[in-house]
């Protein structure tokens, strides 16, 4: 142990602290100042960032030993309040800069030494800095936190004023439809919205720390679990194995009846065998973290290794052995039957294109990594806390594995930096359950980043093989498909994914006749989870570079081949429904300027060693779980003209509060309730209603119209029959209720065996171009600027809505070019899984809205989070070929497999 003594945001402080320890475990342990966020640990990141003597370092990887006495330290805490926001943090909210908020201390910390620095800084100059301080954002795409910087800029300049820059309700006291900043905005940006690492500090003495016991071997026989030598280290309470477990120790998956399998194939704990590498095998409980990791070192598993089949073409194998002894490892099917038999129509068409197609295990890199808590609580139900995207959901899918009553059980949401979808699928839930129930204790884990990378789910992997064909004239007369899921070792929601590829695969086009099928495999390589888009980038991306590739056989321009092909009044969707709105003329229509002039400063901006060119993609996706889809709210009249909304719509970055409240702002006009009048409680399955997961961008659509229900049932019942309305206080006295629910169920059917229903009431709509430039001597591809044109309905905040697009882009960009998690040893971090950094995004991201309203939605709403990822990989695959004649098929397109095209060409 050695004394410092520092100055912490201007005020003394002597400290005793460990050499070894990070300046960012001292500042939150130590001084309580949660401001700045553990992340990655490893200096990738920035989420820890603090100034130091005037400059930004990372304090996670800044050891105690090397901070000099003295040394003046600045936290977010350090740079504004609630009351005197900097204009950094006022612009941040004014931008919609802060998403989920996780990297959003680390990002204004740095912007303020920038400022501090040069406080006329150019775009460039901004990108640059966080390029150098290593700020990593996976929600944003970058640019409105470039764009905060600049206006906070000009306020410090005295160019701008706090006034002019914040924003102001219209006179008309609306909503919906404007830009105000979302509720949760002024919290992040001040470092006081507690995630649930900040929240485990808080927790109270005896309190356990968990460490779990991983399998670092991808598939086994477990032999033995030797736990002595752990239980009787110090500070050991106890190591948990799955004998400590009451229940079924499964997940229920929520298998489809057609699966092969019953669902039950996830263990809580390893009992007989390993699936995949990390696989949880015990749980050491111990007082400290330290302590509780130092122990699970000390377990001693002896495993049996068994074949590892880390690929769907490998499990496939006729002398593979069955990874789930008893259901094969091919479990699930699907056909896609829409018109009439395609092989005529192939033997007559004037043209015919197939290629093959592989979209690869893309991990979600949340900066925040998986935490959470667990306890009994004074009503003797077990709580659960988690980063939770599907808490109803997940309460059923753990009762049983843990052997517990659903009446015991209770899940909530912890503030939650984003998921990109893998929380639909429980991570932490069951471990945390089994701890708390097999020790009595309060209890809490947090994944390292190591472990965030190897023990969540990723992107299943499609093979896929496509053949079009058309007339000479530009017309598509036919589809057949095949492709294959890697879904990895556990089946939950791979049906579900598989038959996706159905309801995508020629999504947005006129297609009479379709022939396919789908596949769901068993693989020992990463679980498949759900990632932003689930199902559509990984089949509209083969689907639209072959439709670059059956305009070149025509010799038609791209865009002008999907103009004679998208939907119009009397075409139906590959399932065989009718679209509810026809946009997608329109949207090529205000694109085609745009694409031309783009078209003409790629062939000028070329040189012989950095070639330009222009891609396109039609994206689509719906909204919803398929099916009569449901959701429930409810609302309360509180007296004083406030009223208490109860929903579950989740947050994770996507901005389920300006959502819920917008929609029930809009609903409630009538009554001229303010927006800060509405309460809200959430996200507590004890307390709040089974809205649905957020997932599947159905959170407008579905709890939207909930909200929407409940609003009209309270104004119903508040009205006289003279039309004027009663009071809280009438209310009362008459008797009346002061609660009134809400339940909407989707008008929508479920896909027969073949595919066919209409299992989305709406959809969303986009259009992507891609301006890109390869440079010939290394292979690098740069995406300099991306366009999209998005129908998502009527929007109901316009900052979440960009943002949503900004950031799905930004992960589209890194689906294309980088972004990888097939080597387990080389892709556990988050550099080396390609995670773009600022300078792979560009600055120049230009978004144009189509406002079709939407019969079924909300105030004409549909869905948002999902249609940015739909296909934007696609339009930059497509760029790569326009302008260097290199087709990428197999992603990511890194730079060797560009190369390697170019030297063939």
């Amino acid at each position: 142990m050695i004394q410092k003594e520092l100055i912490v945001n201007g005020i003394p402080r002597k400290l005793y602290v460990n050499a070894k320890d990070s300046l960012a475990k001292v500042l939150r342990n130590q001084l309580c100042l949660l401001g700045l966020k553990l992340g990655c640990e490893s200096g990738q990141c920035g989420a820890c960032s603090v100034i130091m003597d005037g400059k930004v370092i990372r304090s996670c990887i800044t050891k105690m030993s090397r901070v000099k006495d003295g040394a003046n330290i600045v936290t977010i805490e350090g740079i504004g309040s609630a009351e005197h926001l900097h204009p950094l943090q006022l612009a941040w909210m004014v931008h919609g800069a802060a998403q989920c908020g996780f990297c959003t201390s680390g990002f204004i910390v740095s912007a303020k030494a920038l400022l501090d620095e040069n406080d006329h800084p150019s775009r460039q100059d901004v990108r640059d800095w966080f390029q150098k301080h290593h700020n990593i954002c996976r929600c944003t795409g970058y640019k409105p936190l470039v764009d905060a910087v600049m206006d906070a800029a000009r306020v410090i300049r005295g160019e701008m004023t706090r006034e002019e820059l914040t924003y102001k309700i219209p006179e008309d006291g609306s909503v919906w439809g404007t830009s105000i900043p979302r509720p949760s905005a002024l919290p992040k940006v001040t470092g006081t919205w507690n995630f649930g690492a900040d929240v485990g500090l808080s927790l109270p003495d005896g309190t356990l720390q968990l460490a779990l016991v991983q399998a670092n071997v991808s598939h086994a026989e477990i032999l033995s679990i030797d736990t002595s030598e752990a239980e009787a280290m110090e500070g050991v309470f106890k190591v948990i194995t799955h004998k400590d477990i009451k229940g079924k120790n499964r997940i229920n998956g929520l298998a489809f009846p057609e699966n092969k399998g019953d669902g039950f194939d996830r263990p809580i704990l390893c009992d007989e065998k390993v699936f995949q590498f990390g696989d949880a095998i015990a749980i050491v409980c111990a007082d400290t973290e330290e302590q509780a990791k130092a122990a699970a070192k000390a377990v001693k598993v002896d495993l049996k290794p068994l074949p590892e089949y880390m690929s769907a073409p490998e499990a496939m194998a006729d002398d593979a052995m069955e990874i789930h002894p008893g259901t094969p490892n091919v479990y699930y099917v699907t056909k896609a039957v829409k018109g009439e038999d395609t092989g005529p129509i192939f033997h007559k068409a004037d043209a015919v294109v197939e290629d093959d197609f592989y979209v690869g295990r893309q991990p979600h890199m949340p900066i925040e990594p998986d935490v959470g808590f667990a306890y009994t609580n004074d009503e003797g139900k077990l709580v659960i806390h988690s980063k939770s995207i599907a808490i109803h959901a997940h309460h059923f899918m753990i009762a049983e594995g843990l052997g517990i009553d659903a009446g015991d059980l209770v899940l909530v949401q912890n503030n939650t930096g984003g998921t990109f979808g893998y929380k639909f699928s429980p991570t932490n839930e069951g471990l945390l359950g089994a701890a708390a129930m097999a020790t009595g204790r309060p209890v809490f884990l947090r994944y390292s980043y190591y472990q965030q990378m190897t023990y969540t789910g990723k992107r299943s992997p499609f093979f896929t093989h496509l053949r079009m064909a058309a007339t000479k004239e530009g017309k598509i007369l036919a589809l057949e498909s095949d492709w294959t899921v890697d879904h990895g070792p556990y089946s939950e929601f791979g049906d579900l994914l598989t038959l996706r590829g159905s309801q995508f695969i020629g999504a947005g086009y006129a297609i009479p006749s379709i022939r396919g099928e789908g596949r769901t495999v068993c693989t020992n390589h990463a679980w498949g989870s759900a990632f932003r888009g689930y199902g559509a980038p990984e089949v509209e991306f083969p689907w639209e570079v072959l439709m670059d590739e059956m305009a070149e056989k025509l010799g038609m321009d791209p865009l002008e081949f999907r103009f004679r092909n998208v939907y119009r009044k009397g075409d139906t969707t590959p399932t065989g429904q009718d679209p509810e709105v026809y946009s997608l003329p329109e949207m090529i229509d205000i694109l085609r300027p745009r694409y031309k002039e783009a078209l003409k400063q790629a062939k000028a901006a070329s040189t012989d060693t950095v070639k330009r060119g222009v891609g396109v993609s039609v994206g689509v996706y719906g909204c919803g779980l398929d099916g009569p889809d449901s959701s429930e709210a409810w609302i309360e009249l509180t007296g004083e003209g406030k009223v208490l909304l109860g929903d579950s719509w989740e947050d994770h970055g996507q901005g389920a509060d300006i959502g819920a409240l917008g929609t029930a702002h809009e609903a409630l006009r009538p009554l001229g309730i303010a927006l800060e009048d509405i309460d809200r409680v959430s996200c507590d399955t004890s307390m709040t209603p089974n809205s649905g997961p957020a997932g599947g961008s159905r959170s407008q659509v579905l709890t939207g119209n909930a909200i929407r229900v409940a609003c009209e049932n309270l104004i119903k019942g508040m009205t006289k029959e003279d039309g004027s309305f009663r009071t809280y206080e009438e209310m009362k006295a008459e008797g009346l209720p002061l609660r009134y629910e809400g339940k909407w169920v989707a008008p929508c059917k479920a896909c027969d065996e073949n595919s066919q229903g209409s299992p989305f009431c709406c959809y969303m709509y986009g259009l992507f171009m891609a301006q890109v430039a390869v440079d010939t001597t290394t292979g690098k591809t740069t995406v300099e600027k991306m366009t999209m044109v998005a129908d998502v309905g009527k929007i109901n905040n316009k900052l979440v809505v960009d943002g949503q697009l900004y950031g799905g882009l930004a992960q589209g960009i890194g689906l294309a070019l980088s972004e990888d998690y097939e080597d387990i040893k080389r892709h556990s971090t988050m550099k080396g899984a390609g995670i773009p950094e600022i300078r792979d995004i560009p600055d120049d991201i230009e978004l144009i809205y189509v406002e079709s309203p939407r019969p079924d939605g909300p105030f004409g709403a549909s869905g948002t989070g999902e249609l940015p990822l739909a296909s934007p990989h696609a339009a930059i695959i497509n760029g790569i070929y326009n302008a260097c004649g290199v087709r990428i098929t197999h992603l990511p397109a890194r730079p060797e497999k560009v190369l390697k095209g170019l030297q063939a060409l």
